[in-house]
């Protein structure tokens, strides 16, 4: 007779197994606007069905398996509500992750099919799911390009507060956010700053959509469209990466940081933040992320070490790792000699 140890290990591996049926019933929610649809009160199933173009019972399914997880509530047989977790897959929530969520299922799933492949040869998968690299779909698939733009945004926003209250930024300079999407996380540091300036830099068909306008920081803010592995933005005096080199390979991100040098003044910062993954064996967001960077893109997540290593390489020495209240760390960089 197995012991009760024993099947409780079992029972744990068919647990985590059976994961992928629930994060798949979430991406199907997000993209059919479930929640949007509940945002004025409980709905029954045949009315969200008859909306949704679904089958009522497949649905039910799909919402009380949800309602498991605290997503949905049902408060009356067949009929469903948002829980305060629910409410953020709302397209209007100030914390909203709808967009990530149902891109995700577009997207990251679908990769996720050839992770095999991403095993056996260590080259990212996104291409033999999709047929080109993924900035390359993104650039020729502008209806995703825009998603992915609104998916970093949601992540900025929810991560943006804690990264401000996290660092001690200037109150006075020129602030460099490169590979800053549309602005959403520049626009936030800004904010608390105002004395400062920034300016906005990512390739040019990513920053043409940017926020800068919408938050009223026109005069404040530049924005350049260019390359990351071409001339930066000279002469800041605090450069951000944010989520920016997890996407790239060792030696892409030693040329990344080189030209970033390159730019700084001797005194400027460089705050890289990123999920920086902890040692020993506890569950860490960063983790995940860096088996999806791997299968998705060929990048990868690091350690504070590895960080380290590479900053060094390029000719920076390490100053702090700064924990913020959310997945996010901040390393601050600085180069050597500036005295700070």
């Amino acid at each position: 007779m197995s012991s009760a140890l024993e099947q409780d290990s079992s029972l744990r591996l068919l647990a985590l197994g059976d994961g992928f049926i629930y994060a798949r019933a979430l991406h199907l929610a997000a993209e059919m606007g479930v929640a949007d649809l509940l945002s004025d009160g409980p709905r029954s199933t045949e009315d969200l069905a008859h909306l949704t173009a679904t089958d009522p019972g497949t649905l039910h399914s799909m919402l009380r398996a949800l309602a498991g997880c605290g997503v949905f509530t049902e408060p009356s047989p067949g009929r469903f509500a948002l829980t305060a977790v629910g409410e953020c897959l709302r397209s209007d929530h100030p914390r909203s992750v709808r967009t990530t969520i149902a891109q995700s299922g577009r997207i990251t799933a679908r990769a996720f099919q050839h992770a095999d492949h991403a095993l056996r040869t260590g080259d990212g998968a996104f291409a033999a799911a999709f047929g080109q690299p993924f900035w390359e779909f993104l650039r020729d698939n502008p209806e995703e390009g825009a998603a992915f733009d609104t998916a970093m945004q949601e992540h900025s926003r929810v991560e943006g507060e804690a990264i401000v209250e996290a660092y001690d930024f200037p109150e006075t300079g020129r602030i460099v956010d490169v590979g800053g999407g549309d602005g959403t996380l520049l626009a936030a540091v800004l904010q608390a700053r105002v004395r400062t300036t920034g300016v906005l830099f990512d390739l040019p068909h990513v920053v043409e959509r940017n926020h800068i306008g919408k938050a009223g920081l026109t005069e404040r803010c530049e924005v350049v469209g260019g390359d990351i592995f071409g001339e930066l933005p000279p002469d800041g005096d605090l450069y951000l990466m944010k989520s920016v080199l997890h996407g790239w390979t060792d030696a892409d991100v030693v040329t990344i940081l080189r030209g970033c040098r390159k730019a700084m003044k001797p005194d400027s910062r460089l705050l890289l933040i990123e999920r920086v993954i902890p040692p020993g064996d506890a569950p860490h967001t960063s983790k995940a992320f860096d088996f999806a960077m791997h299968v998705m893109a060929g990048g990868q997540e690091r350690t504070g070490d590895e960080y380290t290593r590479l900053l060094t390489e390029a000719g920076f020495a390490v100053a702090r790792l700064i924990p913020t209240g959310s997945v996010q760390s901040i390393v601050e960089a600085v180069l050597p000699g500036s005295g700070r």
